[in-house]
């Protein structure tokens, strides 16, 4: 007994452990998700991680740096939104900034007011990826919507934009834009009413951040003008068209500084002349509906397209000869014309970002996807449908105008993310499909080893005969996978080394290859704060206005709006002046001083020496008296001896005010071993003229690297009271000489003194 009661325990023990782990086993064989409950969580555990990722990516710029803003219209964006968060709309609307620029400025009525709204342009960039798999579904299926996401988050095209502490209006536009256009796509493909006014609303989020909402108006009709050609009109394109236009307009005329562009501007009769179209589609399907002739509607047809034509015609020549419908802008024509703004308004080509796009810019921004680009338009054009006529449109279109001008790299980032998502999906689906069917067809008796669809069996039967293919498909899939990595480390790296340092913080690397940090910028706007009256007005180039503004907390004189283009063409006469010429100028402007950036010690070449010939043709624009020749020798610019090859100029190059205030001492200075005093390192030459003296300014204060100089404007009567102090001192000395009693010196001083303020007055 004491046997079989010791030795039963080990031999029931195994039964009991084996039917636990059974049950254990049989748990987790039941806990099994469902295939669509899979999905979803390889969705949702996808998305997460290019969420992170996107977000992490932008972030750069705070790990290398510091949290700061970047660039130039940020700091006003930033400026404007405390003031909407600490005032409220009302104040905002109606806030006239008189410190803002000379004569001032209108806030409200001026700005797209999205972004302050918003404010959280860096967040939104993040969210954009998981958004754009919604639009990506809409067009094509779910796997193309991950890999679409995946690509967006660290594509350099659209981060430029959205990076930590860029704070301007891209960073959320294009969220709205893609918004807007996900909404009109849905409610083109079912037609309901819910989806056309979630698409207007979108449309008046897009106009209220970002001046490029026009890309959109214009889009839009020209897709429905597309399908109307096409004879792909319905009931759906119709109650989407008829929705988003009006109503978007409308709501689009909220804003102040639209107004009533949509209905005046000629930018905008697209989406005017569309509406009006599908109104006469709508009219005719109802008429063939009525007469139920095809021979007789034909008729009616034409005769009813003839007179909608004239009719839309004439409506359109009475309303720009009569002046009700305004010309085209500036920037519409430069875009359909590059050379438009460098001969009519060069102000818009001096801006780096409306120069035409290099073809190095395209492969820096979007490296492979710029040859998956066309094989995605291919995929797109083997199986057309609304949806994915609307995405070739969106994706040529914006690709046209990149090639025009670099900024709108920005716009065209998501189109060609989405289409060249499009490419790897079905191609890696392909290639999965491939391996897989020939798995199947290797496996003797397997009952999947009989395909189960259309497709499947013609892979098989396909394949079959060459064995070598599956090694072809994996091989290629592993290139594909490989490519994309490519992609992921480029991406990273431009974000990390261009896209991510402030332009007011430069960086170099030094003789040892450690890097050195020119902070020049935010010492001179500190400066400016501290060291000048509250009332003082500024004037440097238009592109350090808001900087000045926000930081330095004074007024300037033109800023970064470039809404009033004689003002700015007055202060590039300024700069374009000799210095009497330009001291003149500079007390209309009521100037006290006056900031320049120079980069010869530092070989920073974005410097006012390099911008000068757009001061002088943005100058010259708008008064004739200043010739761009006049300061050119042998057809360009110089500032080395070299400028004295013509007699005639070299004096005069070397005697503009630009050149005397960013030369001011620089002959002195030794910038480089074994190069002369004088050396431009920017420029890479000697100065031509070493001896520079000012007679109607004086250096302020000059940042440590050289960076920025600030002068001072003398006042009149400081101009003729300091020599005639010297003649009274010395005066003095003579009477003092002659024994004179004291009390005679001090009536003699009195006397001389009251004559020098009347002749101050006088002059």
């Amino acid at each position: 007994m004491g046997a079989k009661t010791g030795s039963s325990p080990t031999a029931v023990s195994p039964p009991i452990s084996s039917s636990a782990s059974a049950s254990h086993l049989h748990l987790l064989k039941t806990f099994k998700l469902k295939t669509k409950q899979q999905e979803l969580l390889i969705r949702v555990s996808i998305l997460a991680l290019v969420y992170v990722l996107a977000f992490a990516v932008r972030l750069f710029s705070v790990l290398r740096y510091e949290s700061m803003i970047h660039e130039f219209d940020p700091y006003f964006n930033y400026r404007t939104t405390l003031f909407l968060t600490e005032k409220g709309f009302y104040e905002f609307w109606n806030w006239f900034d008189s410190e803002l620029v000379s004569p001032w400025r209108i806030i409200g009525g001026t700005l797209y007011p999205g972004l302050m709204v918003t404010a959280a342009p860096d967040l939104l960039g993040a969210s954009f990826p998981p958004f754009v798999v919604h639009i990506r579904e809409e067009i094509w299926d779910s796997g193309a919507g991950l890999v679409a996401a995946a690509l967006i988050a660290i594509c350099p095209g659209y981060i430029s934009r959205s990076v930590a502490g860029s704070y301007d209006n891209e960073g959320v536009a294009i969220f709205a834009l893609l918004l807007t256009f996900y909404l009109f796509v849905k409610a083109v493909n079912t037609g309901s009413l819910s989806w056309a006014l979630a698409s207007a609303f979108g449309y008046f989020y897009m106009v209220s951040a970002w001046g490029g909402y026009v890309f959109i108006i214009n889009l839009l009709p020209l897709y429905v003008l597309v399908l109307l050609v096409t004879g792909r009109y319905s009931m759906r394109l119709y109650i989407a068209g008829i929705t988003v236009c009006m109503l978007g307009m409308l709501l689009a005329m909220q804003i102040r500084f639209v107004g009533f562009q949509h209905v005046q501007s000629g930018e905008h009769m697209a989406a005017m002349g569309v509406f009006f179209l599908l109104q006469v589609f709508y009219f005719l399907a109802w008429v063939k509906y009525v007469l139920n002739d095809a021979k007789l509607f034909n008729s009616f047809l034409r005769i009813t397209l003839t007179c909608a034509i004239c009719v839309g015609s004439l409506a359109l020549g009475v309303g720009m000869a009569t002046g009700y419908i305004s010309p085209w802008t500036g920037r519409f024509y430069s875009l359909l014309d590059p050379t438009y703004a460098k001969d009519h308004i060069p102000i818009i080509a001096s801006v780096s970002e409306h120069q035409p796009t290099a073809w190095s810019s395209f492969m820096f921004d979007f490296h492979i996807l710029l040859f998956l680009f066309p094989a995605g338009l291919y995929f797109c054009f083997k199986r057309l449908s609304d949806a994915t006529i609307f995405i070739v449109m969106y994706g040529l279109t914006s690709m046209y105008f990149a090639g025009v001008m670099v900024r709108l790299i920005l716009v065209a980032a998501p189109a060609v993310c989405l289409i060249s998502a499009i490419a790897v999906s079905a191609t890696l689906k392909n290639l999965t499909m491939l391996i897989r069917a020939r798995n199947s067809a290797l496996q003797p008796g397997s009952s999947k080893g009989a395909p189960s669809t259309k497709a499947s069996a013609k892979v098989s039967t396909l394949d079959q005969p060459l064995p070598s293919q599956r090694n072809v498909a994996f091989t290629l899939l592993l290139g594909a996978f490989y490519l994309l990595s490519r992609y992921a480390i480029h991406c990273t790296w431009v974000t990390s080394e261009a896209y991510s340092s402030p332009s007011i913080v430069l960086a170099a690397r030094g003789a040892h290859g450690g890097r050195v940090i020119f902070d020049d910028y935010r010492e001179a706007y500190f400066w400016l704060r501290k060291n000048t009256p509250p009332d003082a007005k500024i004037m440097s180039w238009w592109d350090y206005g808001y900087q000045i503004t926000a930081m330095g907390n004074r007024t300037v004189i033109v800023d970064n709006n470039t809404w009033n283009n004689t003002h700015i063409a007055t202060v590039g006469r300024a700069m374009s002046s000799y210095e009497d010429e330009a001291y003149e100028i500079m007390k209309y402007l009521d100037v006290d001083y006056v900031l320049v950036v120079f980069g010869g010690v530092t070989g920073y070449s974005s410097d006012d020496i390099n911008k000068f010939l757009w001061m002088v043709r943005i100058g010259g624009g708008v008064f004739p008296v200043i010739k761009e020749p006049d300061y050119l020798v042998n057809g360009e610019y110089r500032v080395d001896k070299g400028a004295a090859q013509n007699v005639e100029l070299s004096h005069s190059i070397f005697m503009f005010i630009r050149y005397k205030l960013c030369y001011y001492r620089f002959g002195e200075v030794t910038t480089e071993y074994g190069k002369p005093p004088g050396y431009d390192r920017a420029r890479g030459v000697e100065i031509g003229n070493k001896d520079v003296k000012l007679e109607h300014l004086e250096e302020a204060f000059t940042t440590s690297n050289w960076i920025i100089r600030i002068y001072k404007i003398k006042s009149e009567e400081l101009m003729v009271v300091v020599p005639t102090w010297k003649f009274f001192k010395a005066l003095t000395k003579i009477v003092d000489a002659f024994e004179v009693v004291d009390h005679v010196n001090f009536w003699v001083g009195i006397l001389i003194f009251s004559g020098i303020k009347y002749l101050g007055k006088r002059l």
